[in-house]
């Protein structure tokens, strides 16, 4: 049991340290783990609490380059369009899906590394469509912050811009599956929730110290190493959808 959680506070400190600096990654990267041994309700619980409170500490600490407007125009048309890409998930097969979404981050990364200058202007109209195809596609693929990231990376915004907007949407988006868990009756045992409590404590000590890392960043560089997070993660889809 010790050993258990001992591993799982590891596991939420790299992965909010990742999710920090990224923007994106902490389900992607905990969940498949922590259901080797955590029954799975359990482990959508805790990891959507640490979720929750990542993208708090993104808000706080880059709250400098929070932009309202573009959260409204990205945001909202993809929350819309999320449930409707949702509706068509049981329609095809998954795996193909998952694997088609990693070539295809994958081979964006690739363009990204090839014509690091390439931007596509965040206007109201492309910001909107951005947010559309976002929510839909992450609706289908069931992987809202990885889809949200390629288009966002797109925009080449100003890194504070990128991780608070980013917030913003994945708080809205974690606020309405935590509701429904807690409708769902999910529960956690008494010493995975004293180990929440602690894991939130940790989250926020990778937060901060993600933040000094991404001060260091140049903002010319800061695509390319989310780019890298992205590549990253298109290969364990290809690999292990």
């Amino acid at each position: 049991m010790v050993i258990t959680v001992i591993l799982i506070l590891l596991l939420t400190m790299v992965c909010s340290f990742i999710g920090t600096v990224s923007g994106f990654g902490i389900s992607t990267t905990m969940i498949p783990i922590l259901t080797m041994v955590l029954p799975l309700p359990q482990v959508l619980l805790f990891v959507g609490v640490v979720h929750w409170f990542n993208d708090v500490w993104r808000l706080v600490l880059f709250r400098a380059g929070l932009n309202w407007r573009l959260c409204v125009l990205f945001g909202i048309p993809g929350i819309m369009l999320s449930f409707v890409g949702a509706s068509l998930l049981f329609l095809v097969d998954t795996s193909i899906l998952i694997r088609a979404l990693g070539f295809f981050i994958a081979v964006y990364v690739a363009f990204l590394f090839r014509k690091p200058s390439f931007k596509i202007p965040a206007l109201p109209l492309t910001a909107i469509m951005g947010g559309g195809l976002s929510g839909f596609f992450a609706g289908i693929f069931g992987m809202g912050g990885i889809v949200r990231t390629v288009f966002l990376t797109a925009f080449d915004l100003p890194k504070e811009v990128y991780l608070t907007t980013g917030a913003v949407i994945a708080l809205i988006v974690d606020s309405t599956r935590l509701v429904n868990y807690v409708v769902e009756e999910v529960r956690l045992e008494v010493w995975l929730l004293w180990t929440l409590f602690v894991a939130i404590f940790l989250s926020l000590v990778a937060a901060r110290i993600a933040k000094v890392v991404v001060d260091k960043i140049p903002q010319e560089k800061f695509r390319l190493v989310v780019g890298l997070f992205l590549f990253l993660v298109a290969l364990k889809l290809l690999i292990m959808p």
